[in-house]
């Protein structure tokens, strides 16, 4: 009888203390965090890449920005990169993407750039790629997982490349969208070495691009507006930050955002002259001049400011958070 009861008890204190181990065995395996991937599409190859998403903000970073640049220039433009994406990502995709299956592509025209570590080594050559590589690395660690939000949510964090000096632009100015943290701001510190530049285009390519009938106006001797000539371009209505918006060329108005598309000119702050059969365009500044001036935070960092403390100049009442 007590060899039964010493049996039975052997059995019950197996099955207690084998049970969970039996039933952990049998359950279904634990979801573990996984780094969130960007589906690239890289232009060069044609194919879609899984990249994770720092090192996806690492080659944007490495694309967009100068890496001369102060660090904390840098880290600032990682968490405007990776906000952009996170943003895109966390949206469920874009309508009528150009690339099915993937998140976003390569090409600044379609969002941000993006160059692989070998096109980096390209760029720069093997001694400048091991400075440049890990110094944009250490930007994009140590912010990592910073984005921007407003009110709780992640905004679209613009940026260009130079606002030339004048200030940044209210979205409402340029897109007609109105986005409370996208406000035109003073930039007193760009550092655009060359902000004013000048082209030169035949006149038969202008009236082309913009359906205008320039080459048709009389040309006074030596053929310069102002010598008898009037020039083709009137500001209709100015930005608050006083680049045109609205231009009469010729006989048409249009928007001057539309000119700067349609004759790839670096920005809408541009100027025109008449020059014989050809027409010469000057603008300052280099974008569509909302959001962050990459030149400017450049200037900014070289005056002591912290990414932080940039980030929050550029954009208006937002927040710096950390997301998983």
């Amino acid at each position: 009888m007590r060899r039964l009861l010493l049996g039975f008890i052997c059995v019950v204190l197996s099955l207690t203390m084998g049970l969970p181990v039996l039933v952990n065995y049998l359950s279904p395996v634990r979801i573990q965090e996984r780094e969130t991937r960007v589906r690239l599409y890289v232009h060069s190859t044609g194919r879609i890449e899984e990249i994770p998403l720092e090192e996806y903000v690492t080659g944007v970073v490495a694309a967009e920005m100068p890496a001369a640049f102060p660090v904390e220039a840098l880290k600032a433009q990682a968490v405007a990169a990776r906000t952009y994406i996170v943003r895109r990502l966390t949206a469920g995709g874009v309508i009528n993407n150009d690339h099915p299956g993937a998140d976003v592509c390569d090409d600044h025209t379609h969002g941000q750039a993006w160059i692989s570590r070998e096109e980096m080594r390209r760029r720069w050559g093997t001694l400048r790629y091991y400075e440049y590589y890990y110094k944009i690395k250490k930007a994009v660690d140590e912010t990592r997982g910073m984005v921007l939000t407003y009110e709780g949510q992640l905004i679209d964090a613009a940026y260009h490349a130079s606002c030339g000096g004048r200030g940044t632009e209210s979205a409402s100015a340029v897109w007609s969208a109105d986005l409370p943290y996208l406000v035109g701001v003073p930039c007193p510190h760009d550092a655009d070495p060359e902000p004013v530049r000048t082209v030169s285009l035949p006149l038969a390519q202008v009236d082309r691009a913009l359906g205008v009938s320039l080459e048709a106006l009389p040309v006074a001797a030596g053929g310069r507006a102002g010598d008898g000539v009037k020039s083709p371009l009137e500001v209709l209505e100015r930005t608050p930050a006083g680049r045109p918006k609205t231009v009469r060329i010729g006989e048409k108005k249009m928007a001057a955002a539309l000119v700067r598309d349609r004759l790839g000119l670096r920005s809408t702050d541009f100027t025109m002259t008449l020059k014989g059969d050809r027409m010469e365009i000057t603008t300052r500044g280099y974008g569509h001049a909302v959001g962050m001036c990459q030149y400017g935070a450049k200037g900014l960092a070289e005056h002591g400011y912290t990414f932080d403390r940039i980030l929050k100049h550029y954009y208006t009442g937002v927040e710096i958070i950390r997301i998983n």
